[in-house]
């Protein structure tokens, strides 16, 4: 018998029964139930002979005088996870600063330092003119 929830299971399709599938694996591989396995060899990302020198260092400042090398594994691959994770934020924001707004109809703009500073120019321009047309008319009025 198998009722709607079941015809979506994969393993019941397949005559799995996973809590006997399960019990069977903790009854036959007790042993390697709970232990690590890895594909790839376990190599350092920091070289490990300077980094045990550095740990040895610091250590004996605090009195201990053995740091075992699973230590410099362990804080070469906490140091590679937290350049990864730094890294990969940082792409983030270079996304995102990389993103332009202007097109987007969402997004109202609420200055425009160019335009405004173009006004400012031309404000300028336009000043200073008028103070050269005041000169020269000083200048004619003098002169006549």
């Amino acid at each position: 018998y198998r009722d709607d929830d079941d015809i979506n299971d994969v393993a019941s399709m397949a005559g799995v029964n996973l809590n006997e599938e399960s019990a069977r694996i903790l009854a036959t591989n007790s042993d390697l139930v709970g232990t690590q396995i890895q594909s790839c060899k376990d190599e350092p990302f920091l070289a490990a002979i300077p980094l045990h020198k550095r740990i040895l260092e610091m250590a004996k400042k605090l009195g201990i005088t053995d740091v075992p090398a699973e230590v410099v594994t362990f804080i070469s691959h906490a140091t590679q996870n937290r350049l990864r994770t730094v890294i990969e934020k940082v792409t983030v924001i270079t996304q995102h600063r990389m993103e332009s707004y202007k097109d987007d109809e969402w997004y109202e703009q609420a200055t425009d330092v160019r335009s405004q500073l173009k006004f400012f120019e031309q404000l300028e321009r336009l000043e200073k003119q008028r103070k050269d047309e005041q000169e020269r008319e000083i200048l004619l009025k003098a002169a006549k």
